[in-house]
């Protein structure tokens, strides 16, 4: 059975992705647990993180738009095919989401103007310039609606997570279907049982 996958491409970022992801829920469960001069750092790998998921994010739909994923298999019913096609959609809204509000969130802080942000510590990133000259009396405010709103967005990413794992588990484990290969690199030896003439 030949098996439908995603492009390279859309598999690396996919993989990419989740895995800055991780690593950013990582750190932000581990930070109160630190000692206090590993906070700062912490919190800084942490948006720098976030902005390269954005920039990767953007990457994916954009490759998205000009290759369409694989259809799903015929055998799924109705319901399950849009759940599929309505939770991945919610994941995309997220991993853009997610970053821009601790963008915002970042840009919002009192100490932000004195405090310059450094992807990685190398490369200068601006903050949002209207938030950056909100009335400093406002900051606070503006500073803890927008991590209430950062914050509510990791809790529904960490909701589809579960259900998008429980879902490619259940079509690969129950119905038998090659679904977690649909988002992995096709195998050497496949490539070269198909390259062979027939």
């Amino acid at each position: 059975m030949k098996i439908e996958r995603y492009t390279r491409t859309a598999i690396m970022l996919h993989w990419l992705i989740a895995l800055f992801i991780f690593i950013n829920v990582a750190l932000v469960w581990t930070v109160d647990y630190l000692p206090e001069d590993f906070v700062r750092p912490v919190i800084n790998t942490h948006k720098s993180f976030g902005i390269t998921v954005l920039g990767l994010a953007l990457m994916r739909i954009l490759w998205r738009a000009t290759h369409p994923a694989p259809p799903l298999p015929a055998s799924y019913p109705r319901w399950e095919r849009l759940s599929a096609h309505a939770a991945h959609w919610i994941l995309y809204a997220l991993i853009f989401c997610l970053p821009l509000s601790g963008w915002m969130h970042d840009s919002a802080w009192k100490d932000a103007p004195s405090h310059p942000m450094f992807l990685f510590g190398l490369v200068p990133w601006p903050r949002i310039p209207w938030l950056l000259s909100i009335n400093p009396a406002d900051k606070d405010y503006w500073h803890d609606l927008l991590g209430l709103v950062h914050k509510s967005f990791s809790y529904v990413l960490y909701a589809m997570f579960v259900l998008h794992v429980a879902g490619a588990l259940k079509h690969q484990w129950f119905d038998k279907e090659p679904e977690l290969q649909r988002m992995l690199p096709e195998p050497a030896a496949e490539r070269r049982a198909q390259a062979k003439p027939t």
